[in-house]
């Protein structure tokens, strides 16, 4: 099936707007307006929702060990994440608790030159009345293109520094086919996704292709 991005992003603002807002029944007229504004500016701010990050993603951030890890998640050093929604340069989590926890580990993240990662508490309310929301952001050092995707400039250092770390314990290498979520993101087509550009796409196909076929990671696993 054809990648459909624009298919993609309405369908994912849909399913988050349900999803964060529909349970506020009981606030005010007035307070549901805020949230729905505030989740408007948030779409804007923090690109489309999404399946999963790829692999060299910051939001998945050094302490990240393992490929199942596709999400922000406590393996990779997040506490207390809760009711959460995964947007292509951040997240909101609702935790019932006061967030703290969810902060406190954001900010203990080891830096990167390549983007900050902050959170913060916010004044609105999403997904219940009783939780409480926070915004985790990924404020990447160089600009994104004008639709909101990566620059190869930006993808292309964080690419090449997982698959030397991976090259360290690998047996196999994978093939592009095998690696597409997993270097561009979910959903995705065949070489962009809501991440990276078919020409940003294109070049890490390319780059990869090259990574294999060097030997590095060890001979090419062609099972899928």
């Amino acid at each position: 099936m054809a990648f459909r991005a624009d298919e993609e992003i309405k369908d994912g603002r849909a399913w988050a707007e349900n999803y964060l807002l529909s349970r506020l029944n009981d606030l005010s007229i007035e307070e549901r307006r805020e949230s729905k504004s505030f989740l408007e500016d948030l779409f804007i701010d923090l690109g489309p929702v999404i399946d999963w990050y790829p692999d060299w993603h910051p939001l998945l951030n050094i302490q990240k060990n393992s490929r199942n890890i596709v999400v922000p998640h406590a393996d990779c050093g997040y506490k207390d994440l809760d009711h959460t929604v995964f947007f292509a340069h951040g997240f909101i989590t609702c935790p019932y608790a006061d967030g703290q926890r969810v902060i406190d580990s954001v900010h203990q993240q080891l830096r990167n030159n390549h983007a900050l990662i902050t959170a913060e508490r916010l004044g609105v309310k999403f997904y219940s009345s009783k939780a409480t929301a926070i915004l985790v952001k990924c404020e990447w050092s160089k600009p994104l293109y004008e639709d909101g995707t990566i620059p190869l400039s930006t993808a292309m250092p964080l690419i090449l520094e997982k698959a030397i770390e991976a090259s360290k314990m690998s047996s196999c290498a994978e093939t592009w086919d095998n690696m597409l979520p997993h270097l561009l993101g979910k959903p995705h087509g065949r070489r962009s996704s809501l991440f990276v550009n078919q020409e940003t796409g294109q070049a890490i196909k390319k780059t990869w292709e090259m990574l294999i076929n060097s030997g590095m990671f060890g001979p090419i696993n062609t099972r899928k």
